[in-house]
């Protein structure tokens, strides 16, 4: 249940409601209103986070101790600008496997491949989609030509990016604020 308010002129999102299993753990709102806050923010202090969920900074610095060794957090990263580091060009690859290709084979082969960026497992024709990042077109080609002649790689499709509008943003209105004594109503969590 997400449930919508305003404070302060700015608006936010509250989650409400019961614990609940995320994927093989469970969490409940509280924990909820972390992830969202950390993924937004994974800077926060401990004393900060405890402001806006209502709870001491001990009290949150255990459940984040637990959010992390459960798995459900994984890591802290910085996010950076590709350009700024001279990664002008983003590219998908999407790759169709040869059928006789070992499928962890070819996961490690594309692994020592330091152009990509994520590497997804797909249903369909292709059965994998590659997010890689490399200087220059020439680079890009490049990294195609090296792929297709991998073992395991039957077929290559390539998408270029021309620009980018926003890459690893939090979902989208999911900014979660702890409304202290303001009444919260449930709304529907809208696309």
């Amino acid at each position: 249940m997400i449930a919508a308010f305003s404070r302060g002129g700015s608006p936010g999102v509250a989650v409400t409601g019961p614990a609940r299993k995320w994927g093989r753990h469970s969490v409940d709102m509280i924990d909820l209103q972390l992830v969202e806050l950390l993924r937004d923010n994974a800077r926060l202090s401990f004393a900060e986070l405890a402001r806006q969920v209502g709870l001491s900074p001990p009290a949150v610095h255990e459940r984040v101790a637990k959010l992390e060794s459960t798995g459900v957090i994984l890591a802290y990263r910085a996010e950076i600008a590709p350009e700024a580091l001279g990664l002008g060009v983003t590219a998908w690859i999407g790759v169709v496997q040869s059928p006789d290709a070992e499928p962890e084979e070819l996961i490690e082969g594309l692994r020592g491949l330091v152009e990509i960026e994520s590497c997804f497992f797909l249903a369909g024709t292709e059965a994998f989609l590659l997010k890689v990042r490399v200087a220059t077109m020439a680079e890009l080609e490049h990294l195609i030509v090296r792929m297709r002649r991998m073992r395991g790689i039957a077929q290559t499709r390539t998408t270029i990016a021309l620009s980018t509008k926003w890459d690893n943003r939090p979902r989208p209105g999911r900014h979660v604020e702890t409304p202290v004594g303001d009444t919260v109503e449930e709304t529907l969590d809208e696309p």
